[in-house]
């Protein structure tokens, strides 16, 4: 006769929960897929705030409604869409990020990070972290930048997943820090001015500067003129690695260094040690990595590695950024952990 060993509910539970947390890990590519399928459908737009049928939506956008009822299904499953009835879908919260006419729509960083350009070059992984180096450059043969310009309408869908992924994080940036102090900004890297018109926005006693590629400030003008506050801004085209404009007493660099690794990054800094006023601040945004990964906050290693991956960048922890400053002669005055929303901003002044 032979004897089993009883099973423990408990652990069986336990098991199964494990193995069930694996295999959604496995099938979040799926999941992409599917994201950014919805989002180039505008299925968000339709849906809008409403409830439509999986038929009305197959109508509207020319594709097969069982199928398409299987993918809407599938985004229901990870908190998405709902289906209230069998084949009647609406939005989450989260899912209405996808509307495009939504104030805090996602609908062009959802596109762009869900466009096959994006998953090529994630097929790359292994070259970046087998050499260091970027898998965009390793699969496309050339650099990301390079690659947009060469391709106008996704590098716009670009330039607008970019602004809306900052337009949140500006209004914190410009709620938590406070500017009584400071008369003149510059945003190195500013882009669009976003960020700038945030700040000058809620801080009616300042100037500003932004400063950024031809390319990079081609939108900023008339971002700033439509926000009221051309009278106060300046928009300066430049490289940020041969200089950067004088005069200002606060400097900040948002979302940049992850762009890049060690050796641009002090480059960086060292252009901006070179032209900083020696009363003035440096201030850098973005996000500081914990000096150990545990689970939970997955966003901040996610582009991490999606930075090796496009750009041959990284995301760095406080001990790392305080290096760098060292190194290009600052000294760090002070560092906030996200007290910008999930960003952290370091105060360094040239020494």
């Amino acid at each position: 006769m032979t004897s089993t060993v009883p099973v423990n509910p408990a652990e069986k539970t336990r098991k199964m929960r494990n193995r069930a947390a694996l295999i959604e890990t496995i099938g979040g590519y799926m999941a992409a897929h599917a994201l950014g399928l919805a989002a180039e459908l505008k299925i968000a737009d339709l849906i809008h705030d409403g409830v439509r049928t999986s038929a009305d939506l197959a109508k509207a956008t020319g594709t097969h409604e069982p199928s398409l009822r299987r993918m809407l299904r599938l985004l229901a499953s990870v908190g998405i869409t709902t289906e209230p009835e069998p084949g009647e879908f609406g939005l989450t919260e989260v899912g209405a990020q996808l509307r495009s006419d939504s104030p805090d729509s996602l609908y062009a960083f959802t596109r762009m990070f869900c466009h096959e350009s994006h998953f090529s070059a994630w097929q790359g992984l292994a070259h970046s972290v087998r050499t260091g180096q970027s898998a965009w450059d390793h699969v496309f043969g050339k650099n990301i930048y390079a690659y947009l310009a060469d391709l106008p309408e996704l590098s716009e869908l670009f330039n607008v997943a970019m602004s809306q992924e900052s337009r949140i994080s500006a209004g914190q940036i410009a709620a938590a820090y406070d500017f009584a102090d400071v008369r003149n900004v510059v945003d190195i890297g500013g882009g669009d001015g976003t960020l700038l018109s945030a700040i000058l926005g809620a801080n009616s006693h300042l100037t500003g500067v932004v400063f950024d590629s031809p390319s990079g400030v081609a939108q900023a003008s008339d971002v700033l003129t439509e926000a009221g506050l051309a009278d106060r801004a300046t928009v300066v085209a430049g490289d940020f690695f041969e200089s950067v404009p004088t005069g200002g007493d606060l400097y900040i660099i948002k979302s940049v260094f992850q762009d890049w690794d060690d050796g641009p990054a002090k480059a960086i800094l060292r252009t901006c040690r070179a032209y900083l006023p020696a009363d003035a601040t440096l201030l850098i945004v973005g996000s500081v990595l914990p000096e150990t990964a545990a689970s939970g906050e997955p966003i901040m290693f996610y582009t991490d590695l999606n930075m090796l991956v496009n750009s041959g960048g990284r995301e760095r922890t406080e001990s790392h950024f305080r290096g760098l400053l060292a190194e290009t002669g600052f000294a760090v005055e002070s560092v906030s952990l996200k007290s910008a929303g999930p960003l952290s901003m370091i105060e360094a002044t040239p020494v």
